[in-house]
């Protein structure tokens, strides 16, 4: 059974910093790309930013280029998202994903575990 939980969510102003995490409690984690995607009130749930089951590649959706960075940690099966120069536009929860596959360029339909979702506020 695959297990991911985020932590790190909160009400931050526009302009501050957060930092997400999640631990996936699955076996062979190093085998799996990782995603965060996030789901704003009244709208669907959209990618964000994945990663390769190395770490080595990455992918951003272009309004988060520049100012979020996705990491993992092999040895402690963990994925961070840090999250830079907030706007009020990234108000959201946001889920942590797994992916059946290794590659970083992720297909919506490859994902097959889900995480509980912590929000994440900007608002001055």
């Amino acid at each position: 059974q695959v297990q991911l939980v985020e932590s790190g969510g909160g009400l931050v102003q526009p302009g501050g910093s957060l930092k997400l995490s999640c631990v996936a409690r699955i076996d062979s984690f190093r085998s799996y790309a990782m995603a965060w995607f996030r789901q704003a009130p009244g709208k669907e749930r959209e990618f964000v930013t994945s990663i390769s089951c190395s770490g080595a590649g990455t992918s951003y959706v272009d309004s988060v280029k520049g100012r979020f960075t996705i990491s993992r940690d092999n040895a402690k099966n963990t994925i961070n998202l840090e999250m830079t120069n907030l706007e009020t536009e990234d108000t959201a929860v946001y889920y942590c994903a797994r992916s059946r596959y290794c590659t970083n360029a992720i297909q919506s339909d490859w994902i097959d575990s889900w995480g509980q979702g912590t929000q994440v506020t900007v608002s001055s």
